[in-house]
């Protein structure tokens, strides 16, 4: 008996087969439909705005920074422009690929006529052109007449981007005030660094669309922004006399064996630095060969006692007080007792009968003190931050250093006294260089400035923050503390800041420091009857005890006498003052 025979599956019919073909057919047709409708229509400016994203670059053109010059415009600083030379590997195949008379094209065409501009061989040349990398370097720090050379040869995929090279003419001389650059070009230290904003300028960029290969294309987008360069800034230095002060306290340094020593130079009435010399200090031009700690500006950041010099501060403040005259007398032995604490004299000697004149002379201790007494300690101190102790003088300079002046409650004890006498109080040597030259200023302490101004596009001068003035002491007083100062150096032979034809008015000043070495200095001005130059010779450091005139006046006589003649001062031809210095 025969099965009936069944219809086939469903699925299996042919017509069921098309259907369902048909039905996949539409829905993916519809779905492209629908894609092609989101990315034409619907999404067609998104994606095209991340499509040109995507092929923009922007590229930063530096700003080269402005340079530092001395007073008299000489360059101390400067930034030289240069290029750092890039390669599209991939281009410079394209190389003379439209030129039928080439016999040779692409890359050994390339590498034949780059590598005489480059002095490289042809052969390394050839073989950093080689490959498929979009950006590299082929190579940095070009100067101008390179690059020039370079892009005139139109080889597709090679360009050049401006950068700065950061020089300093000078060397070391200076290196100390201008500071130095990192290797990114960002200041580190120095006029550099406080006057960044003057100098550094603005940058400028370069934005343009590129094609796959890294090209540019044409008809994209291209829009460049100009670097703007920083201004100049003008110093008060005078280069030969920054110079010669770090020539002459170096050598002064290595003759005593200190571990370091300062040249402080300003004008008398303005206030401006002409020298500011350290040593050690460093060259710029190769910071690593220092070790950091020489990298800074011990003039304005180093502290210590002044010493003697500071005898000055004492007796212009009991002078313009009225509690003493020049002709004042006092008995001063080598050692004696206030209120039970023991001041002595720097050596032994028999007791002696000085005048105020004769105390400074002599530079007596004990004589100070009893010149001291006159005042209360409040009175004293308000004398010494009148002066600029205990504050920062206001240079255009980082990290300086206000110095300490303890208040008069905190006298206590023996420092009532030490204060006298330039101990117990510390100081930098530009801060009390200012201090001494109110003597040589009628009596005003002007506030000390290395920065002239910023030079403009027709080569004047903007000239920076005028300099504050604080009358200190009368004119009467400042006057009579020239005279003391100038008999302080007499033209007998025993005071080594002599120079001849020059009457001059100055300090001597030795300390010791609390871990027993000494710190010699002297601090005077010439002419002493028309004071210009205000001086302070310093010498850190020092092992045993060297005065003052032994280890820093010849210094300062040498210094100064070149000073005078670089600033055309001349002699007044009115002699040295003598007073009575005993009684």
């Amino acid at each position: 008996m025969m099965m009936p025979t069944l219809p086939p599956p469903r699925l299996g019919r042919p017509t069921s087969r098309h259907r369902l073909l048909v039905a996949a057919i539409m829905i993916a047709i519809l779905l492209l439909a629908g894609r092609l409708i989101w990315v034409q229509g619907l999404n067609a400016e998104g994606l095209a705005a991340q499509a040109q994203k995507e092929r923009t670059t922007t590229r930063t053109i530096p700003a080269l920074r402005g340079d530092v010059l001395d007073r008299d415009g000489t360059v101390l600083a400067t930034s030289v422009e240069r290029y750092d030379v890039f390669v599209n590997q991939r281009q410079v195949a394209e190389y003379l690929e439209g030129d039928s008379s080439a016999t040779e094209k692409g890359v050994p065409a390339a590498a034949k006529l780059l590598a005489p501009i480059l002095g490289w061989t042809v052969e390394d040349t050839q073989a950093k052109l080689t490959g498929d990398r979009q950006f590299m370097f082929l190579s940095k720090g070009v100067d101008p007449t390179v690059r020039d050379a370079i892009l005139d040869l139109r080889i597709p995929g090679i360009g050049a981007d401006r950068v700065a090279d950061r020089i300093y003419p000078s060397g070391q001389v200076a290196g100390n005030v201008i500071g130095f650059v990192n290797g990114a070009g960002e200041p580190q230290a120095g006029i550099e660094l406080s006057a960044n904003e003057e100098l550094q300028g603005r940058d400028g960029k370069t934005t343009y669309e590129r094609g796959a290969n890294g090209q540019i294309i044409p008809t994209g987008i291209q829009d460049t922004t100009e670097a703007v360069d920083g201004q100049d800034v003008v110093l008060t230095l005078d280069r030969d006399l920054q110079w010669k002060a770090q020539e002459q306290i170096a050598a002064t340094v290595q003759q005593y064996g200190a571990d370091g020593g300062s040249i402080v130079a300003l004008n008398a009435k303005t206030g401006e630095v002409l020298a500011l010399a350290d040593y050690p200090t460093f060259d710029p031009n190769d910071v690593g060969a220092t070790d950091a700690e020489h990298r800074g500006n011990p003039s304005i950041q180093s502290i210590f006692d002044p010493g003697s010099t500071g005898k000055l501060l004492t007796v212009a403040s009991a002078i313009d007080q009225g509690t003493v005259t020049p002709a004042s007398q006092y008995t001063a032995p080598y050692t004696m007792d206030f209120r039970g604490h023991r001041i002595k004299d720097s050596h032994p000697h028999d007791t002696k009968q000085l005048t105020t004149a004769g105390v400074l002379h002599d530079s007596s201790n004990t004589g100070t003190v009893q010149i001291a007494e006159t005042l209360t300690p409040q009175v004293r101190y308000d004398y010494l931050r009148a002066f600029g102790l205990g504050q920062k003088t206001g240079i255009e300079l980082p990290a300086e250093s206000a110095g300490m002046l303890p208040k008069p409650e905190d006298w206590n004890g023996r420092t009532r006294y030490t204060t006298a006498f330039g101990q117990g109080y510390s100081v930098t040597a530009l801060q009390v260089v200012s201090a001494i030259s109110t003597f040589a200023n009628d009596g005003v302490r002007v506030e000390p400035t290395i920065v002239r101004g910023v030079r403009q596009d027709d080569g004047s001068i903007r000239p920076s923050k005028a300099s504050e003035q604080t009358r200190v002491v009368s004119s009467q007083t400042a006057a009579t503390m020239v005279q003391l100062m100038d008999n302080d150096v007499p033209d007998d032979g025993t005071q080594n800041a002599n120079i001849p034809q020059y009457a001059v008015a100055g300090k001597t000043g030795t300390a010791q420091t609390a871990d027993g070495q000494y710190t010699s200095s002297f601090i005077g001005f010439a002419p002493a009857d028309d004071p210009e130059i205000v001086v302070g010779v310093f010498v850190y450091g020092l092992d045993t005890f060297i005065s003052g005139n032994t280890a820093a006046s010849p210094t300062w006589a040498r210094f100064m006498e070149f000073a005078l003649q670089n600033q055309r001062i001349a002699p007044t031809g009115k002699p040295g003052v003598e007073l009575e210095n005993a009684w």
